[in-house]
């Protein structure tokens, strides 16, 4: 399947719940709805056309307006790639675990939690394991976490 055969099965079996975004420039990339993505990564995976059974990358983006969360998806059998990309309320980011899709999301679910706040709605184990075990700062990755011994650089292009 070419990424055009792709787009358009996408289109003609997801319509309701996937957007294709412009900002994919190998791989497609469509916007999913908090409410809709489990059920979406759930049919992606099991549909026997696409058989999206590799979650490649997992990770969060702090656009200091919201916060967007990016899956990488792969179908080792078809050959084909994807991303899926969520966008959250700074207020209100929160998002349902899918390590039962694909248990590689147990680790990236837990540093989205641990680096920016985004709470994992389900997921069985979120504790702390990149930061030290008696950190109370925050999130580092949040664009407006400070601490007293942190020295923020100029934005690039500013």
């Amino acid at each position: 399947m070419t990424k055009d055969e792709l787009k358009e099965y996408i289109a003609s079996h997801f319509a309701k719940t996937l957007t294709l975004l412009d900002t994919g420039r190998y791989d497609p990339v469509y916007l999913v709805s908090p409410e809709n993505l489990h059920a979406v990564a759930l049919a992606l995976r099991d549909d026997a056309t696409l058989q999206f059974d590799f979650l490649c990358n997992l990770g969060g983006i702090d656009t200091k307006q919201q916060f967007e969360v990016s899956y990488q998806l792969a179908s080792i059998a078809k050959n084909l790639r994807l991303d899926l990309k969520l966008r959250l309320a700074y207020d209100q980011a929160e998002v349902v675990t899918v390590t039962d899709i694909w248990p590689a999301a147990n680790w990236y679910e837990r540093e989205m939690w641990e680096l920016y706040g985004i709470n994992i709605k389900g997921h069985d184990n979120l504790t702390q394991f990149l930061l030290p075990d008696n950190w109370d700062q925050g999130h580092p990755m949040r664009k407006d976490w400070d601490a007293p011994d942190f020295i923020r650089l100029p934005e690039i292009g500013a």
